[in-house]
């Protein structure tokens, strides 16, 4: 009896994915007015992150995460789009893209957009992964 009050509890509980049974992390940022809703985010080291990102602008953004020599090379102005690369990422207006990336090494990278003049307006922030 007690048993199956047991199994029966468990079957209560809500299912989680296995990313989530691993920890894994979403981060949430709204894009409006040309700019992140964050400036700052911390991650964990070795666990997948789910950025989910909404464009609530008019105009396109993209989303570039990478260390300072990635953001260097885009802010030169290198490639038109992006989506092959979690990384790298279109912001089309008025849409929400999903990306998971995990940080293999702690430290700091960075996350920003350079289109024309956007990176320069302040539209980037930083990662510190622990």
């Amino acid at each position: 009896m007690r048993a199956a009050a047991l199994l029966l509890a468990l079957l209560a509980l809500p299912a989680c994915t296995a990313a989530e049974a691993r920890g894994a992390r979403e981060v949430a940022i709204d894009v409006h007015w040309s700019a992140f809703s964050t400036g700052a985010i911390e991650v964990p080291r070795g666990v997948p992150v789910r950025f989910v990102v909404r464009n609530d602008d008019p105009i396109a953004h993209e989303l570039i995460v990478g260390d300072l020599g990635v953001q260097q090379r885009h802010e030169k102005g290198t490639e038109p789009k992006h989506g092959a690369r979690p990384t790298e990422r279109d912001l089309p207006p008025g849409e929400t893209v999903e990306t998971t990336i995990t940080f293999d090494t702690a430290g700091t990278q960075f996350f920003a957009c350079h289109l024309p003049g956007h990176y320069a307006y302040g539209m980037r922030g930083i990662i510190t992964v622990l």
